[in-house]
């Protein structure tokens, strides 16, 4: 096989990744990996069931049984794969509503990936005409499927996160942004001793008070609303922030990390869990996650730019730590002078 079959083999292959993307996105919509967890089931069947038509309903079967999603009997049923199981509602770590997410808003706003390199500017907004997370305000609806994506990508990280870091020496915990509070729930329930502060946007936290009411940690977990950029709860042992500043462009970020750092004692630390981009051509999600942040005014950093930002909000970063996930652990401190020094955007964009 010459240079240009393999060459070419490989753009085909990259190119259907969008295919495969909306492919995922129909079959989580319709609901076909629950309606096929009770047994097979022949396309005439599921079409009946998810009001679709049948012989289109068949050709997304097979496409997507051609990448293990689904399997065909030789009866000609469909049925569940181990892979295609994932996509159920009711399973740990469910990849249905990120297959929704990915396959709806996200792919339309992929489509102005162009427009967000030219400018610098978010294509999400150009496409839906209001900044990411105020339109997962007005529609509560779709802020529900974001929040259960978060959960089903970023809810295998916490174990991992755990076993390789100690939280043991504290004594209480602020989960900065903690969303439905499930990472700190898993802390707490590691750690009896320690104590926790659930703090994010008060339509957040009323979700997630009603949904922790029944948490074995409850009596040790208490949920606070407010605004990250104002204040955030005072004096605790650590403050961490999981997959928070990743969503906020520079400026942003330092603010939120400023509002830490005046709620932090002396010896509090602060936990940024984000995915460490690191150095060379080597392959990495976070490097593709990273042009995702570009259509929503957020982006993925270095070490560097974790330094740079830090230092900027008057901390210093101790060390990273990365762990088995993806994540890794960007463990800061307060720094031994903590001016209030202005912004300064020549200083983090001399970083990179």
């Amino acid at each position: 096989m010459s240079d240009i079959d393999v060459g070419a083999g490989f753009f085909r292959k990259m190119f259907g990744g969008s295919w495969i993307t909306q492919g995922l996105w129909a079959a989580a919509e319709l609901g076909l990996a629950d309606q096929l967890a009770a047994g097979p089931a022949s396309a005439e069947e599921l079409a009946a069931r998810t009001n679709a038509q049948p012989g289109a309903l068949y050709r997304l079967l097979r496409a997507l049984a051609g990448v293990g999603v689904f399997a065909k009997d030789s009866q000609g049923r469909f049925e569940l794969t181990p892979l295609g199981s994932l996509l159920r509602e009711d399973v740990p770590h469910s990849q249905r509503a990120f297959a929704i997410m990915m396959g709806a808003e996200f792919h339309a706003a992929w489509g102005e990936l162009l427009h967000s390199v030219k400018t610098g500017q978010p294509g999400f907004e150009k496409r839906f005409g209001m900044h990411f997370f105020e339109y997962m305000n007005r529609h509560p609806d779709r802020h529900h499927f974001y929040d259960a994506a978060m959960e089903g990508v970023h809810g295998p990280e916490t174990e991992p996160v755990l076993d390789a870091y100690d939280f043991s020496a504290f004594r209480n915990v602020v989960d900065v942004g903690g969303g439905n509070g499930s990472a700190l729930s898993t802390i707490l329930r590691r750690h009896p001793s320690i104590r926790g502060i659930l703090f994010d946007m008060p339509a957040v936290a009323d979700r997630a008070r009603a949904a922790l009411a029944d948490s074995p940690a409850n009596g040790r977990l208490r949920v606070e609303g407010g605004d990250f950029f104002k204040a955030v709860p005072a004096n605790a042992d650590a403050y961490l922030l999981r997959h928070i500043l990743h969503d906020w462009e520079d400026e942003d970020a330092i603010a939120i990390l400023r509002k830490c750092r005046e709620a932090m004692n002396a010896s509090s630390r602060i936990l940024v869990l984000e995915m460490v981009i690191p150095p060379g051509n080597e392959p990495g999600f976070g490097k593709w996650l990273d042009l995702m942040m570009l259509l929503v005014a957020g982006r993925e950093r270095t070490q560097n730019e974790y330094e740079a930002l830090f230092s900027e909000a008057g901390l210093r970063l101790t060390r990273v730590i990365p762990t088995t996930s993806d994540v890794s652990i960007v463990e800061g401190a307060q720094a031994v002078a903590c001016p209030d020094r202005k912004y300064s955007e020549s200083h983090i964009l001399n970083s990179r």
